[in-house]
C-alpha cells in the first residue's frame, strides 16, 4: 500500500465525521439582552499587531535627586504673616511668609521669605508667631515637574538595563492610565538580601499627580516582534492543557461561541494566539470569565436560529432533517437546504470509497509500472 494515499484518506473520513456529528449547541453561548448587560459583555478584534515581549516588577515613584530645595533665614527672628502651608504648590519668588528681625528699630526690620524653587511644600516650620534661626531649615519644596520610578529588578534580569530601554508604568493610586518611562540609571546600591538591584526611571509629570510613596507597577518592554495575532489576556480562560476563548457568533445576537486556541507568548497583558483564531474574530474580553460558567446560556439556541433563518432546527442548534420537517408540519420552503447537505455528505461518501478503492489497488498499480520500466 502506498503510505502517500493514508493522509488523503483520514482528512476524507474526518471531514465526512465532522460533518454529520458536529452540533452546534455543544460550544455555543446564547443569552438574552438582560443577561448581557448584567454580565457586561465587552469585545474587541483579534488582530494582528506588534507583539512586545516584556517583564513586570513592582516599584515606587520617588522625588528626582535634583528636585528638593529647602528655605531658611540669615537672620533670627519671629514669624508675623504665613502665605502658604504644607500641601500647597509654589512658584519661585514667590512670598511664603514675614518674619520680625530681631535687630534693632521701631518698628523692627520685617523681612520677606521667598521660594527658592518652584514646586510642592512638603514639609514645613513657619508658623505664626513661631521664633526662626539660621542654622534651622523652615520648609522643604520639592519640584514634581519630573519624578522617578524605582524599579525592583532581579539581578539575574538585570542585564536587561540598557540604554533606550523604555517602561509601561501602571500606577493604582491614578488609575488604569499608563505612563511611559524612560531608563536612567542603577541607584547606587544592590540589596543582598532580596536579589535585586535598584533601576531608575526618569518619568514625566506634567499634570503633578505623581507623589513620592505611591506604589507603581512597571513592564519593561525587552523584545518586539512584528505581524503577530495576538488578545488581551483578560480574554485567554481555562488551563495550559485546554485553553479557550469565546467568540462572537457571526450571525446570531448575543451569542457566544466557545473556542480552543492554541497561545503562544504571554507578555505582560497580551497573549499570542498561533491556533484557533482569524484576524477580525470578535473576541470577549469583560464578562468572558462569566461565560464560562454560563452552560448553554439563558436563551434558546433553537429559537435564535429559527428566527434567524426562518425556519425550524433541533434543539442542539442541527438543521432538520427532510423526516423531521414532516413529522412536524414544517414549511418545506427550506428542503433545498437540506438536499444540499445530503448531497455534501454523498460526495465525500463517494470520495472515501474511491480513494479506498485506490488504497487497496495500489500494489497492483505500482507493480505493473514496475515491470514495465525494466
Amino acid at each position: 500500500m502506498h503510505r502517500s494515499l493514508y493522509p488523503l484518506i483520514f482528512a476524507a473520513f474526518t471531514t465526512l465525521l465532522t460533518a454529520e456529528e458536529a452540533s452546534r449547541g455543544d460550544q455555543t453561548v446564547v443569552l438574552d439582552a438582560t443577561s448581557v448587560a448584567n454580565i457586561g459583555i465587552e469585545t474587541v478584534e483579534a488582530e494582528e499587531r506588534d507583539f512586545e515581549h516584556s517583564i513586570r516588577v513592582l516599584g515606587e515613584i520617588t522625588h528626582t535627586c535634583e528636585s528638593h530645595s529647602v528655605l531658611s533665614t540669615r537672620i533670627p527672628g519671629r514669624v508675623t504673616e504665613v502665605f502658604s502651608h504644607e500641601g500647597d504648590f509654589v512658584k519661585s519668588g514667590e512670598i511664603i511668609a514675614r518674619i520680625e528681625s530681631r535687630q534693632p528699630g521701631n518698628p523692627p526690620p520685617i523681612i520677606e521669605l521667598k521660594a527658592p524653587a518652584n514646586g510642592l511644600i512638603t514639609r514645613t516650620d513657619v508658623h505664626l508667631g513661631a521664633p526662626v534661626e539660621p542654622d534651622k531649615e523652615l520648609l522643604e519644596i520639592q519640584d514634581l515637574s519630573t519624578v522617578w520610578a524605582i524599579a525592583k529588578i532581579p539581578q539575574h534580569q538585570a542585564p536587561i538595563l540598557k540604554p533606550k530601554l523604555s517602561a509601561e508604568i501602571k500606577v493604582p493610586a491614578l488609575g488604569d492610565g499608563k505612563i511611559i518611562g524612560n531608563y536612567l540609571r542603577l541607584d547606587v546600591a544592590a540589596d543582598a538580601a532580596s536579589g535585586t538591584v535598584q533601576a531608575i526611571f526618569q518619568v514625566p509629570n506634567p499634570n503633578l499627580r505623581l507623589r513620592p510613596g505611591m506604589r507603581a507597577e512597571l513592564s519593561l518592554v525587552t523584545a518586539k516582534r512584528a505581524g503577530i495575532l495576538s488578545i488581551p489576556r483578560n480574554a485567554l480562560q481555562g488551563d495550559r492543557s485546554n485553553r479557550f476563548v469565546f467568540i462572537k457568533d457571526y450571525e446570531l445576537e448575543n451569542a457566544y461561541v466557545r473556542t480552543p486556541v492554541s497561545v503562544g507568548e504571554i507578555s505582560g497583558e497580551s497573549v499570542e494566539i498561533t491556533a484557533g483564531l482569524f484576524p477580525g474574530d470578535e473576541v470577549v474580553t469583560r464578562g468572558s470569565y462569566a461565560l464560562s460558567f454560563a452552560g448553554k446560556g439563558s436563551a434558546s439556541l433553537k429559537e435564535a436560529l429559527d428566527a434567524a433563518h426562518g425556519h425550524p432546527h433541533n434543539e442542539d442548534g442541527t438543521e432538520m432533517s427532510a423526516e423531521q420537517l414532516a413529522a412536524t408540519g414544517a414549511d418545506h420552503g427550506h428542503s433545498h437546504d437540506h438536499e444540499s447537505n445530503s448531497s455534501l455528505t454523498l460526495f465525500l461518501a463517494i470520495t472515501c470509497a474511491v480513494l479506498l478503492l485506490l488504497l487497496f489497488a495500489s500494489p497492483f498499480i505500482f507493480s505493473s509500472i514496475a515491470k514495465a520500466k525494466r
